[in-house]
């Protein structure tokens, strides 16, 4: 299969066709296949300088870009937002341009606002990888978690996942139902009605506030933990409410055997999931953490690459 895509920048999954998200997984399936080995000169990103632009806490996404670049030759340099001058009054576009200047390649750019990384690719030259803007999108992370289900499961079309959890202020949870619905799985999304509006049907999925039914026969169970930095109220009387309501938890609502739980993390052990379910056998939390690395090698490469014609 030649190479289907011709996107600059990554934005979001929303705006990618269900053919290059297929090629973009299909190329991380290759360099996965490739292993720990010296990287194929194909998809080695030497000289290359890509600058991680972290302006919210971030654990796994911010490293795995970092092994990601390091794994493809690249050279990579992170920034948080209290050692930008973002912290003098510097505005992004300045500070975007300003990297740039000094010689960058490519900036991942992780932000609180929405639409953040879609106007950065309108003002400066460089591709631009958005790792998280606000409740907006989080397409590496939609990207990964497919990547694992394909893995698991195959072929997404007529697979039934269920998505638990805040919906409401999720990027991930955005990111994945574009994604998941253009491979043509069923997606179900569950959790209280504050934070699982009915509307959302519109968007082509089912909301169901009955999880013993939004969880039944689910081939895969997605959660999410409660978003508290982007919320401005209350939205359920209290954690231990919520846990005894949409928890997963050994004595009480939990998932059939064949069922794979999946979380992007950070995880809340007891609350959204208990422990002995997070550490279960139907459990691929860790590997999507590592099909993180594998995935973001793919997009770097795609995104950045002189010649990213690659044959599949």
């Amino acid at each position: 299969m030649k190479n289907s895509w011709n996107k600059r920048s990554l934005i979001g999954i929303k705006d990618l066709s269900a053919s290059e998200i297929n090629f973009l997984l299909d190329t991380a399936q290759k360099l996965k296949e490739s292993g720990k080995s010296k990287i194929d000169s194909q998809f080695s990103l030497k000289g290359k300088r890509i600058v991680n632009l972290f302006l919210e806490p971030s654990t796994r996404t911010r490293i795995a870009f970092e092994v990601a670049a390091k794994s493809l030759d690249a050279d990579i340099i992170s920034i948080a937002e209290k050692s930008s001058s973002l912290t003098k009054g510097e505005s992004l576009r300045d500070t975007a341009c300003n990297i740039q200047a000094l010689g960058a390649d490519a900036i991942v750019l992780r932000h609180s606002s929405p639409g953040s990384a879609h106007f950065l690719s309108k003002m400066i030259d460089v591709p631009i990888i958005n790792a998280g803007d606000g409740a907006h999108e989080h397409p590496s992370q939609a990207l990964l978690d497919i990547f694992t289900l394909r893995e698991k499961l195959g072929n997404l079309k007529g697979k039934k996942i269920t998505i638990l959890g805040d919906i409401l202020f999720s990027r991930v949870a955005r990111s994945n139902i574009w994604g998941m619905l253009k491979l043509g799985a069923e997606v179900t999304l569950s959790g209280p009605s504050t934070l699982v509006p009915q509307k959302m049907e519109e968007l082509g999925v089912t909301v169901s506030y009955d999880l013993e039914k939004a969880i039944d026969e689910a081939d895969a169970i997605m959660l999410l933990r409660i978003q508290h930095e982007r919320q401005t109220q209350t939205h359920f009387p209290s954690l231990e409410e919520y846990s005894r309501m949409f928890g997963l938890r050994k004595n009480g609502c939990k998932p059939s055997a064949k069922t794979l739980i999946l979380h992007p993390g950070p995880i809340n052990r007891g609350v959204e999931i208990d422990t002995s379910l997070a550490d279960s056998e139907n459990s691929v939390i860790i590997d999507q953490v590592s099909n993180g690395v594998i995935v973001r090698m793919a997009i770097l490469h795609l995104c950045c690459a002189e010649n990213n014609q690659v044959i599949l």
